[in-house]
């Protein structure tokens, strides 16, 4: 097989070969050039949005599909202000901006998906929503193509035996904002063919991501370390050891983060918090994965963060 040297993050990498023209991925898999031209993404929320985005812009057709026109509507108007905002920055050209609006078609019937060679699931964080997802695509899809999923914590194993590909069946965790965070955790499910891994690694790649190899576990790498911290930043707020502002300026002055944990929860959506850590605390059975009751009585009350108005701040 040939090889490349290429560069992830200051570390020499050996990579396959790939090569890219006019939106194509081709790749060499022993002797069978893979071919990918149309990307469907599942989900015009803030995820999906982001993903239709960066796979637009780096030249490839999507289909972004959801269930309701309003929702296609606000994630191409996100799409567009997040493009505004790179033009703005000359990162991109308005003639880069308009090609990759042109590239996206939006769409409500998800028939329309069987026409693409990948796709990505990025739709609300619920084991049966996503369930339900990936026994349509499995129905709808060709049998070569894989079916990734943008979930942050649902098992991937658990999402490929739902298909009869499970083998075609891989995590790729985007992180937000798509388009300006590097990281992608591309997560092997049990069954996860080493070709699968590898063929959506050097995607990652040409979206100028860079992949990292995680294993299948409750909430990965990523959300296994942070969520337990902004949960535990919420007790210290229910327990009255100090104010939201408070807790946020200590991480903020005292460990250089560049925003405090209930900010950040606060933009990751509350709702979202609280499901992942309920699918750690299923998943892996410690107490300490326990979602702090002020963040159940927050989202029952639908204080979900910056989406919603209201949080742990008023926005």
């Amino acid at each position: 097989m040939c090889t490349a040297w290429g560069k992830v993050r200051g570390r020499n990498i050996v990579r396959r070969v790939s090569f890219r023209h006019s939106g194509r991925l081709k790749r060499f898999v022993g002797a069978k050039i893979m071919d990918i031209k149309r990307v469907g993404v599942i989900g015009a929320g803030t995820m999906g949005n982001g993903i239709a985005h960066v796979f637009a812009r780096g030249g490839y057709s999507v289909v972004l599909c959801d269930v309701e026109p309003r929702f296609l509507e606000r994630g191409l108007a996100a799409i567009t202000k997040n493009l505004d905002r790179e033009v703005g920055k000359d990162k991109i050209t308005a003639e880069d901006k308009a090609s990759a609006l042109k590239q996206i078609e939006p769409v409500t019937d998800r028939a329309r998906l069987a026409e693409c060679d990948f796709i990505v699931e990025a739709a609300t964080e619920k084991f049966e929503i996503k369930t339900e997802i990936f026994r349509d695509l499995d129905r709808l899809a060709r049998a070569e193509v894989i079916l990734a999923s943008n979930t942050s914590s649902i098992s991937i194993t658990k999402l490929g035996a739902q298909t009869k590909r499970p083998d075609r069946v891989i995590g790729m965790h985007f992180f937000n904002p798509v388009p300006v965070m590097k990281l992608v955790e591309v997560i092997r499910g049990l069954a996860t063919s080493q070709e699968t891994f590898s063929e959506t690694r050097n995607l990652a790649l040409k979206l100028d991501k860079t992949p990292v190899e995680v294993n299948d576990a409750p909430g990965f790498v990523s959300n296994r370390v942070l969520m337990p911290l902004l949960n535990e930043a919420m007790f210290a707020v229910m327990e009255g050891v100090a104010t939201a502002e408070a807790v946020d300026e200590v991480f903020k002055l005292g460990m250089a983060h560049p925003m405090g944990p209930l900010t950040l929860a606060d933009f990751i959506g509350l709702d979202v918090c609280l499901d992942i850590m309920r699918v750690m605390q299923d998943g892996l059975g410690d107490p300490k994965y326990r979602p702090c009751p002020l963040l159940i009585k927050m989202v029952d009350a639908g204080w979900l963060g910056r989406k919603s108005g209201r949080g742990f701040y008023k926005y």
